[in-house]
Order: C-alpha cells, then structure tokens, then sequence
C-alpha cells in the first residue's frame, strides 16, 4: 500500500538528465579556452612537463553518499526462485506492465504504481508473490498486536535516500578514471580566513547567549511549522479489515512501532494501492477528506480496480431491490447460456518465490538484531534487549533529554525481567536524584513501590507494599528523618494511619541504627476507622501519645446526628512520687469534653482503668514503631544485597540456560547408568562356579558339560530343599513357642492382671500372622520351586556354551 506524492518520477528524472547536459556542455566549452591559453604561455618541454605529472595524479571523486545501505547478501546461495522468473512470473509481469500502462493513460496526474521492484537478485518480482502466509509455532503471533510488536522489534528503520518514492537498489558506478581534472586552486585569502574564524568565535559567543531563548522558541516554532513533505512521503502500512476473526471494524498497523491506527485516523491521508498474496487492488476513490470516507469494499470494480480477475474475489454488496434485479438478470444469462461452456478468464496467481519464514526459538527469544536495538526519537532514545542477554535482567530503557542534542538527561526509565527480586521498572530522575523501583507481586518483603533518594538509613524515601500479602495489613511507609508515617488497611484492630515523631539522640556513636542506637520517639499519633460493633463515643477516632509532656489525648468518632465529637486527654503521671509513695488518681489528671455526658465515664475508676490501658498501649505502639525502624533497615539491606547479585529466575523448562535442571539431569542419568551396570553386574553366571574347577581356556567335552549341567542341577536343588527346610523350621519354632505361651497362660489365668492378659493377647495375635505367613511362603515355595528347576534346566540345554554338546540328548 503506497501513499499519496506529488512528484512524477520521470519528471524527476528528466531534470536530473537536463542538469547533466548543461553541466557537461560547460565543460566541453571550458576545455578549449584553457588549452589556447596555455599554449600561448607555455614551451613543449613545460608542456611535457605538466603531462607527466598530470599522470602521477589521482583524483579519486566521493561517492553519493547513500542512506539506504543493503548488507552483503551471497546471491549464489539464495535459491534459483531468488535468480530467475518462471514463465507464469513473466507473463505475470507482462500484465503488470500492461496494467501500469492502462492505469498512467487513464490517470496521468497519479504517482505511477509499485508493482515489481527488484529483489536482493535485481531481479523484478511481482509485489503479492513476495508475501507467504506461514503459520508459526508461537502462539504470541496469533493475534495482531503480540505478532505487530514482534515484527517491530526485529525491523531496524532505514530513512529512505529519497522520502518521495520507494527505495531502488542503484547500479554500481564504474571506477573513476586514471587521468582527471585537476581541481581549481584555492584563491582565498588567509587573512580573511583568520578574520572569518574571529567573526564566527563572536557569533557562536552571541549564540550561547541566546541558546535559551532559542529553545523556547523552538517550541513555538515547532507546533507551529508547517512540514513541507506532509503528505508526500512514502510509507507502507498494513491493512486489517473488518470481518473475519471477529474483527469488528476496519483498522491499520504501522510496523515500525506495532501501534494501531483507525481508518479515521489523521494520519492517514490517502491510499494509492492494496495487495495481499492474492490480488493487487488501486484505490479509485477521491481522498479529499484524508481516508475518513473511503469504502474497502474490494469487491467494488467503481471504488477499488482490481489487477487480476480471481474468481474468489470478494462480491459486491446489494441492496434488496438490486438483488432481486440480479437475480433476473442472472436467470436470463443463464438461459441465453445454456449448454455452453464457461470459459474461466480468470489468471491464477504464481506462487510465492520467497522460501519459509523459519524462527528458531533463539531468534524467537532475541527478537531484536544481535539482542539489542536503538530507537532514537526526539528528545528521547528507547533502547531495547533480549531476555536475559544483560546479567541485571534489563530489557528495556528509556531516556529523556532536555535539548534536542540529547546530551542532558532528564529521566530514565528501566524496565526489568525475570529479576528475583521481582523489580519490574525503575524511574530515575536524574534532576532531583528521586528513584522508584516498581515490585511485581511475590517480593519476600511484599514490596510494590520504594522512592528514595539515597539507600542510607533514615533519609526521604516512601514504600508501597502489597496488603494482601502482609498479615499486619500495612500499604504505604513514609520515612523521614524525623518521622514515619505508616497506612495501614483491613486490620482487626481498625488502625489506618500510624505517625511517629522522632527526638535527637541522646547518646551518640559512631553508627547510628534503630538497633544499636534507635531514635527517641517524641509522640505518636494513630487514627482508627469506625468500628460499627462500637458506641461512636466509645469508639476511638484519634489518639496522641505525647510522650515528652506525659499527655495522651483521644478524640472519639462522631454520631451521625452531631455535629461535634467527644474528647478526652489524660495526664501521665508515674505510679508512684519521689518518696516511693504511690499516687493516688485525682480529678485533674483527665480533662474531658462530653457531648451526651454518663454517669459512669465521670467516675475515677473508670478513668484510671482507661488511663492504665492507655499505657500498656503506649508501650505496644513504641515497640511497634522500633520493630517499623528494624523492618526499613531489614529491607534495606536485603535491597542491597539484591542489588549486587542481580539473579535472575530461569523456568525448569529452559534446558540451555538452567543450569541446576541440567546438572540434575545428568546425575539423574548417571545415577541410571551406574544403576543399570549393578543389574548387569547383578546378574551373575549361574555356570561360573562350576567353570572355575576347569582349566581355563580349555574346550569343554561332552562329559564335562553333562557333568556341569548335571552338577548345576543337583546344586540348584539342594538349594530349593535347603531353603523349605528353613521356612519349616521357622514355622515350627514359632507353632512350639505359641503352645508355650498357651500353656503357661492356662497355668496362671487365675493370677494375672488386665496389663498381663493385655500383653498375652498382643503376643498371640503377632504370633499367629508370623505362622500364617510363614506357612503362606512354604505354600508357594512348594509351588513355585519345580517351576524354577524345569526353568533353570531349559536355560541350561540353551546356554550358547553347552548348546552344541548337549542338544544330542535333548
């Protein structure tokens, strides 16, 4: 899909053709004139002179300087598809080339049409040939914006060497000439070569004084600059319309960014042409209005020309009334045609040339060339990485400049993966020094945000952490160096905000730490939520623990139908004077404010209650303050250690980069090994004890293998009795022990306690089980057993070392 441009490509060229011939009649006009004069001036002898040395001379002339830059391609390795046309290609191009002509006779004043641009060959090719539908293993490609940004991510953005039309392969200039012109003295003076380099010191002086007013107003400027290519350059986009895969509307996606664009979109201005791996379709509708108004019904011939006649094309959509009439129409076609044969007009579209897009999973991983891709924008730089190719787990940073030369850093945003830690993005503001680390959920401290400026102990920094993964429901800590301020959210006790104010401290060391040395807290102050289970005046809103003035002060919650709230402050005293005498509670030590005053709260007791709860809880509320300080300086720590080792988590499906998974696999399968060689080695030579009376190497007889057969035979026997015999002796001293044991309990059942008859009951019952397996083995062995020796026999006869000897007695 090519966009809107004015300029004609042959006019341009005819210009550039017109330029060369003026520049070249100039030279030839000049030559003359300077060979008279020199022959005027000059002697055969200077004459030969100035030949010789014009030979020694070489001029080499630059080449054009070119944007667009191809990378070494080996064209003798690209497939023949790559080298050559097929006879279906080049009578595709034929009508390409048809087709184009038509179309600039009939549209002499439109830009002319991108069908078949050279390939890495310089071979022409048909546009739709050079698309393939493959479908990936990935499932992120499946869907539009996953597949945009991969696509966009591996595509490097090339500035084409002219932004009017697309980019053309130039042909190989040839070598310049030995012998060329030499190039003109220079005349200039270098005094005033001095005196220019002086006045351009003193402009670049004015400059720096007006650089700042230069940039604000080249924010001015910038909004309001008109760009004198807008709407001339030329740029492809990809097309999705509306329709199949529950797509509802028509949109476009720039490949270069993955970002997606609706059809009414500004950015788009007009289309020239669309093509699929199917057809190539112009667009004959007038683009006043950008593409705002524009129908992509391709089945319209009016709005959308199509190049080839494909009989899959899509139709056009009709009303009822015209339906009905083409439905007549198509019934008298019908009968005018009966009986003949359609003939199929249609022209079959080539196959593709261009082979399999084929990625590997390490180019799927990579994504980007060589894992790491720079995007320069304005005032701005996106870098960007594969996983796991920086040891930190970065992938991502961004970074702001405040000149558009980009040399003073504003901010730079980080984006992390894979990291232990959980750290998913960092904010650097490089002006106030504030970071802030972004945590996904599971961090062992259950972080989500930390902002800070310095990782040292009681400075500025803010912590965000994740409720639902912390039992004490704490969501936000704000820490200074003389204050923490802690939120909290879901908490049995309905505590929501917790401040603390800390004093200097009294003792100095050489380290300051909550743990060795903690700050003094000078007043605590915490808020509740409403408790509905509660009285609003009994119900605690505020409480103040002023430690330093001996005070606590309570403000209550306030009912729905007041419009104050009751307070009350009490006076800490110690329990007991200087004298040892305890201090008995009096009226002034609790001064309270009672909207609906009872009976019970003005009384002494009920108030010393409350002021002796008070202070267990002020107790609690310190030590809980001190474990907040050992917590920063716990997390701090570990954030530290994070920092320097950097790990980074690796799924026990990636054999390549797991290491432990890949060391376990190969112990597991060396453990195999070794365990498959003890079965090999377990398996033993029934033959081998009976071999070894032999001599060695000695060829055995047929007396000898009927003596060893018969020898293995009878051992193997011997064997089966033997271990019978074993089993029934067991089973006898275990029967003759059970008869022991009943006749002794028979002798005294008079006598024994319930421990004893317990004890006898429990020896019986283990005894019979042993007997009835005992007797269960012997069953099976007598079963078993002449099976074994009708196997062992057989294997005998089929020994490779007897086979030969005995199969005469078999």
């Amino acid at each position: 899909m090519e966009v809107l441009k004015e300029k004609v490509e042959e006019e341009e060229a005819a210009e550039r053709e017109e330029a060369a011939e003026r520049a070249e009649r100039r030279e030839k006009a000049m030559w003359p004139m300077e060979v008279q004069k020199e022959e005027s001036t000059v002697t055969q002898e200077m004459l030969r002179d100035l030949e010789r040395k014009l030979s020694e001379i070489e001029v080499s002339i630059p080449e054009k300087p070119s944007t667009f830059t191809n990378d070494p391609i080996d064209v003798s390795k690209l497939p023949l598809s790559y080298q050559s046309n097929t006879l279906k290609e080049e009578h595709l191009l034929q009508v390409a080339d048809n087709f184009s002509r038509q179309y600039s006779h009939l549209c002499p004043d439109r830009v002319p049409l991108f069908l078949h641009p050279l390939n890495e060959c310089k071979v022409p090719k048909f546009v739709s040939t050079t698309i393939r539908p493959t479908l990936m293993p990935y499932p992120e490609l499946y869907n539009w914006d996953t597949c945009a940004q991969f696509v966009s991510d591996f595509l490097s953005m090339v500035p084409l060497p002219d932004p009017l039309k697309p980019a053309v392969q130039e042909e190989e200039k040839a070598p310049p000439k030995k012998y060329a012109i030499r190039p003109p003295r220079d005349l200039s003076s270098r005094f005033e070569q001095e005196q220019e380099m002086k006045r351009q010191k003193a402009i670049q002086a004015e400059e720096e004084q007006r650089l700042r007013q230069e940039e604000e107003r080249l924010m001015e400027e910038e909004s309001a600059k008109t760009d004198p290519l807008h709407g001339l350059r030329v740029h492809s986009w990809v097309l999705v319309l509306a329709g199949k895969r529950e797509v509802p509307e028509s949109f476009f996606i720039d490949p270069f960014t993955a970002r997606s664009y609706g059809k009414d979109d500004d950015h788009f201005l007009g289309i020239e042409s669309l093509w699929n791996h199917k057809n190539y379709w112009v667009n004959m509708q007038d683009c006043w209005n950008c593409c705002k108004d524009l129908v992509f019904d391709l089945g319209d011939p009016v709005k959308w020309e199509y190049m080839l006649l494909d009989t899959s094309k899509p139709l056009l959509s009709l009303t009822e009334g015209d339906d009905s009439e083409m439905s007549e129409m198509n019934d008298e076609d019908d009968v005018e045609n009966l009986g003949k044969e359609d003939e199929d007009e249609s022209f079959d579209m080539p196959p593709a040339w261009v082979e399999r897009i084929e990625i590997s999973p390490e180019a799927f991983e990579t994504r980007c060339p060589n894992g790491k891709k720079v995007i320069q924008y304005k005032r701005a730089k996106l870098e960007k990485w594969a996983p796991y190719v920086n040891t930190n787990g970065l992938v991502s940073r961004l970074t702001s400049y405040e000149d558009l030369e980009c040399t003073k850093i504003l901010e730079v945003k980080e984006w992390f993966q894979n990291r232990e830690d959980m750290l998913e993005l960092r904010h650097v503001n490089k002006i106030t020094g504030l970071i802030i680390d972004s945590f996904k959920p599971g961090h062992s401290q259950a972080l989500r945000v930390h902002s800070y400026t310095s990782m040292q102990p009681e400075r500025d920094r803010v912590m965000e952490f994740y409720e639902t993964a912390r039992v004490d429901g704490l969501i936000k800590r704000e820490e200074t160096a003389k204050t923490m301020t802690e939120y909290y959210q879901g908490r049995p006790d309905f505590l929501s905000y917790r401040h603390v104010d800390f004093g200097p401290r009294v003792k100095k060391t050489a380290l300051n730490s909550a743990e060795s040395n903690p700050r003094p807290v000078v007043k605590i102050t915490e808020r509740f939520l409403r408790n509905p289970e509660k009285p609003a005046d009994e119900d605690v809103a505020e409480r103040v623990f002023m430690i330093l003035d001996e005070r606590i002060q309570l403000r209550y919650h306030c009912r729905e139908d007041h419009i104050t709230a009751s307070k009350r402050e009490f006076l800490r005293r110690t329990e007991v004077d200087s004298k040892g005498n305890k201090i008995i509670m009096t009226p002034d030590m609790c001064i309270s404010f009672e909207v609906e005053p009872t009976e019970h709260t003005k009384k002494l007791l009920y108030q010393y209650e409350a002021m002796m709860k008070l202070k267990d809880e002020e107790k609690l509320s310190r030590h809980q303050a001190w474990e907040s300080e050992l917590e920063v300086l716990e997390i701090l720590k570990l954030r530290e250690e994070e920092e320097a080792a950097h790990a980074l988590t690796i799924s026990i499906y990636d054999t390549k980069r797991n290491e432990k998974s890949k060391e376990y696999r190969e112990a597991m399968e060396r453990v195999m090994h070794e365990e498959h060689l003890r079965q090999m080695e377990a398996q033993l030579d029934y033959l081998a004890p009976f071999l070894a009376q032999l001599p060695p190497g000695e060829k055995l007889t047929r007396w000898q293998a009927v003596r060893l057969k018969d020898e293995c035979l009878s051992d193997f026997k011997q064997r089966l009795i033997d271990k019978a015999n074993l089993i029934q002796a067991r089973f006898e001293k275990e029967t003759q022990e059970l008869q022991k044991k009943q006749q002794w309990y028979q002798e005294n059942q008079v006598t024994l306690t319930p421990e004893d008859e317990d004890l006898y009951l429990s020896y019986c019952s283990q005894a019979m089980f042993r007997i009835r397996i005992l007797e269960q083995r012997l069953n099976r062995h007598k079963e078993l057993a002449p099976l074994k020796y009708l196997a062992l026999e057989e294997k005998l006869y089929k020994d490779p070392r007897l086979v030969e000897i005995l199969k005469v007695f078999v």
